[in-house]
């Protein structure tokens, strides 16, 4: 394929720090740029990410912004030339970023949500925050990083031109499989979110309670102070991603907890599955529909319902039979979940898209 200009307008790719976009974007935009496109990334300049900053900006170019005029004054250009400019969910003030992208842009455009139900449910609610309802129809492409039913529902109620799933990925370099003595039975990396908490509580902090010789781990911002954590549960407020591996490495299993909007929703795998197959740590998981789409129930990922089945799994599962489902998952996840497929399906979404204006 030529070699595009691509501009993407996101949440953050300087900052991890509570969000899931970030690592995301980092290896779509490295990807990109190892293909040869010219890729420049727009993110909004704040203070919760200016503090904690955890990549330099390696690949492509990054430019923060201060406000709406800033990026106005010092981007049309850029916006206007490129062959592609996609909006993020979650940018800030994104609605007026999108329709300022939708007036100017010279070539395609497109809308990444990574958080699609969430979108849908506000839009629902009549609270789109960074898209209007009305928007939805005038991007020409649509990535969602769930699939299924809700693709045809974006375009059926929503007039989507073309919804995509795009999934989340993971970079096999960072995440690879190493020789480490885990420190813990079950560890569990993610922001808190009042809607995953009830999960969290069922599939790891009641196993803690039942099971105080079991060694458990939470890692993650802006959970509340008053917050009650079983003595043998330790707590890590943010990880940074250069050492999200060894996080891993560190546990014998690890536990995925997905949004309720994203569990309706179903088809909504989070980057954490992929990150954890990556290094062969067999993951315990909730379980929403389509989940079997990436990994095999009971041969890949392991499925918990209730604090007895995650106690189950983490104190009789066989050790051979704990490594071959790490394993089996890390195969599977290498086939079709890098980084590198999606810069690849990418590019073939605005090879169609181009030929389609």
């Amino acid at each position: 394929m030529e070699k595009l200009k691509i501009v993407i307008l996101g949440l953050s790719i300087t900052s991890s720090w509570g969000n899931g976009h970030a690592t995301t974007y980092r290896g779509l935009v490295r990807e990109l740029a190892g293909l040869g496109h010219d890729v420049l990334f727009l993110e909004r300049d704040v203070p919760w990410y200016a503090a904690n900053r955890d990549a330099p900006f390696a690949f492509g170019t990054t430019a923060l912004y201060s406000d709406l005029g800033d990026l106005r004054d010092r981007f049309e250009q850029d916006v206007r030339d490129a062959d592609f400019v996609m909006v993020g969910s979650y940018v800030p003030d994104g609605i007026a970023v999108g329709r300022w992208v939708l007036e100017t842009a010279g070539g395609a455009t497109g809308f990444y949500d990574i958080d699609t139900p969430v979108t849908l449910a506000r839009l629902a609610r009549g609270n789109g925050q960074y898209i209007a309802k009305e928007m939805i129809s005038q991007y020409g492409l649509y990535l969602s990083f769930t699939g299924g039913p809700i693709l045809e529902k974006l375009a059926r109620d929503y007039g989507a031109n073309m919804p995509r799933a795009f999934y989340c990925s993971f970079d096999p370099e960072l995440y690879r499989p190493g020789v480490k003595e885990p420190n813990w039975d079950l560890g569990y990396m993610g922001t808190y979110s009042r809607d995953r908490q009830p999960a969290l509580e069922s599939l790891m902090l009641e196993p803690a309670r039942r099971w105080p010789a079991g060694r458990f781990t939470v890692a993650g911002p802006l959970y509340p102070a008053e917050l009650q954590w079983p003595a043998n549960v330790s707590r890590v407020d943010h990880v940074n991603p250069l050492k999200h591996r060894d996080f891993y490495l560190a546990q014998k299993f690890t536990l995925n907890i997905t949004r309720a909007d994203m569990v309706r929703a179903g088809y909504s795998p989070s980057v954490r599955l992929f990150e954890a197959a990556g290094c062969g740590v067999p993951i315990i998981s909730d379980y929403w529909e389509g989940i079997e789409d990436f990994f095999a129930t009971g041969a890949e990922v392991l499925i918990s319902r209730s604090a007895a089945q995650t106690l189950e799994f983490i104190r009789d599962l066989p050790e051979a039979e704990r490594l071959a489902i790490g394993e089996r998952a890390r195969m599977k996840a290498l086939a079709g979940h890098t980084a590198a497929h999606r810069a690849r399906e990418l590019e073939g979404y605005i090879r169609d898209l181009r030929f389609q204006i």
